[in-house]
């Protein structure tokens, strides 16, 4: 059973999603927090297995809450599910420690195989996410001069 804390601070979302993934497969929601601060809270008390992170979030951003989380607790995976689509969001969410990345327009299925493929250790990116970082990564490097000899 993959135990996910949902970190998202609009309620009806929360408790949607909540509905959504408690039961889906092998997912059970330990429990849900509206802030960063609630989240590092409530992680060495539930110790879920995936931390399901909004970016945009009161108080500690929700980059902020996965750098810490993922210092504290690292055997907690980060999957985000947020409304930012930005590159500066994606990778500034990666380098932070996020094994995952989605959209809120996903579909339930979609969430639900990336909680499960991030909470085995995978690295999982929505299609529309994994396209634009394909495009980033395939544009040719800027030339860079070699030194004289």
């Amino acid at each position: 059973m993959t135990r996910v804390l949902i970190v998202e601070d609009h309620p009806i979302f929360r408790d949607g999603l909540a509905a959504a993934l408690d039961g889906a497969g092998a997912i059970e929601v330990v429990g849900c927090a509206g802030s960063g601060e609630e989240a590092l809270e409530q992680v060495g008390e539930l110790r879920p297995d995936v931390a399901l992170m909004d970016l945009n979030l009161p108080g500690m951003s929700g980059v902020e809450a996965t750098r810490v989380l993922c210092e504290r607790h690292p055997a907690v995976r980060v999957l985000v599910l947020t409304m930012q689509a930005d590159d500066e969001s994606l990778f500034a969410a990666v380098r932070a420690g996020a094994r995952g990345y989605l959209l809120k327009g996903a579909e339930r299925a979609d969430v639900v195989r990336a909680v499960e493929a991030v909470a085995r250790g995978e690295a999982l990116f929505g299609a529309a996410v994994a396209a634009r970082m394909l495009t980033r990564f395939a544009a040719p490097a800027p030339a860079v001069p070699f030194p004289p000899s």
